[in-house]
């Protein structure tokens, strides 16, 4: 459900201003709230989610996660204005980013070390199914039924899910697991906020905005006393001093840069097709829908490709390849088929296999065993991030474009 509900909501973007009464000259700087709301609640609680885990046992946060995040999505079902939609992302974010990581750790708890090749390819299934089919089942329920029930599609599931894990999961947690890091947890959360706060504001009211400054500069600041304190603290929520590690450092800052590219676009396209090429959410869905394809198809083919080629060479194609195929959409216009944008979607999909499975090796090639449950939480963290940058910037240019 947390996978899904990264993507579904794209497609729906412009239906969700409209029924909104968001203001049009500001809609795309308001509405990619419902979108980075939601990622960065992701970002600030994926890394809490195995403290909690452990502290308070991984059925019990597993459960909570579900409760919360199904509650949540009943709220964004039934929201009455964009503010009260954003709020409601934001907290089904707080359920989202404690379901994955915990469930994630149950299941390979599971399995004895010599099975857990088949436990990783279990996990695969959702990791690719869920997003890859969020555009597609976003715009159907939107053309078709009402933008509503892309989050109230979670409640059927959530509420099995709660069956399931009381009659079947075993509790399961971990002495001493030290306090939680919440000088962290709430600086992580105001820093990244007021940042992009201010990023979003520079395209309504240009990049030297007294609220820009203020706002991007208080948030600037509050990340770097966040690091302060996460060098210096005894359990911290993210671990800085891994950052030493060049390796490490390299691969999550191109993870960054790829997962800002992939979500901005995921975010901008559908509001591109259509605003100004016509399109229905559906078929806004089936257009965008062949860069998860790409994905799926070429993960097969590039993780044979990948011992002979490397990490290296592998992960330069795939940003070459990123990087080209953003610069083809300088010439889509309202003439271009619809055929001509799947193409293109379809070989960025191809492309960023190749980012994602040389990334996935780099990250933590040189990570000892006992700090990669903190190089986890870095990762799965910063594509969070990267996500939410991803997200802000685009809908800063697109504003300043049509200001």
């Amino acid at each position: 459900m947390e996978l899904l509900d990264m993507t579904i909501v794209n497609v729906a973007l412009p239906e969700l201003a409209r029924s909104l009464d968001v203001d049009p000259e500001s809609a795309a700087t308001d509405i990619q709230w419902v979108v980075t709301g939601y990622l960065l609640s992701l970002a600030v609680f994926i890394p809490v989610s195995g403290w909690l885990g452990d502290r308070f046992g991984t059925k019990a946060i597993f459960m909570t996660a579900l409760v919360i995040f199904t509650g949540a999505s009943l709220a964004c079902g039934l929201a009455w204005n964009l503010e009260s939609l954003i709020a409601f992302r934001v907290l089904q974010g707080v359920g989202g980013g404690m379901l994955t990581p915990v469930g994630t750790a149950m299941l390979f708890r599971a399995f004895p070390p010599h099975e857990r090749a088949k436990a990783a390819s279990i996990l695969m299934i959702p990791m690719v199914v869920g997003p890859a089919s969020g555009p597609v089942l976003g715009g159907y329920l939107v053309e078709f039924h009402s933008w509503r029930l892309i989050f109230l599609i979670n409640i059927p599931i959530g509420i099995l899910g709660l069956i399931f894990a009381g009659l079947f999961l075993k509790e399961e947690r971990q002495d001493a697991p030290g306090r939680l890091d919440a000088p962290g947890l709430l600086l992580a959360g105001v820093g990244l906020a007021t940042l992009i706060y201010g990023l979003a504001q520079a395209g309504q009211n240009g990049i030297g905005d007294p609220q820009v400054l203020i706002f991007g500069g208080f948030g600037l600041a509050a990340l770097v006393v966040f690091t302060l304190v996460e060098y210096f603290a005894e359990e911290p929520m993210i671990d800085v001093r891994l950052f030493a590690n060049k390796l490490f450092s390299a691969a999550n800052a191109v993870q960054l840069i790829g997962f800002s590219a992939l979500m901005g676009g995921l975010f901008l396209l559908p509001l591109l097709l259509q605003a100004e090429m016509g399109l229905s959410p559906f078929e806004s869905g089936l257009t965008t829908f062949p860069q998860a394809i790409g994905i799926v198809v070429m993960v097969q083919i590039g993780s044979r490709m990948y011992g002979r080629v490397g990490p290296r060479r592998m992960m330069m194609a795939g940003l070459a390849g990123i990087s080209a195929t953003t610069l083809a959409f300088l010439w889509v216009d309202l003439e271009t088929s619809q055929w001509t944008i799947r193409g293109i979607m379809f070989v960025r999909g191809c492309f960023f296999s190749f980012l994602i499975i040389s990334l996935q090796t780099a990250t933590f090639a040189t990570i000892s065993p006992p700090m990669m449950g903190r190089a986890s939480a870095i990762s799965s963290a910063g594509r969070q991030v990267g996500a939410s940058f991803g997200v802000a910037l685009l809908a800063t240019v697109l504003t300043s474009r049509l200001a």
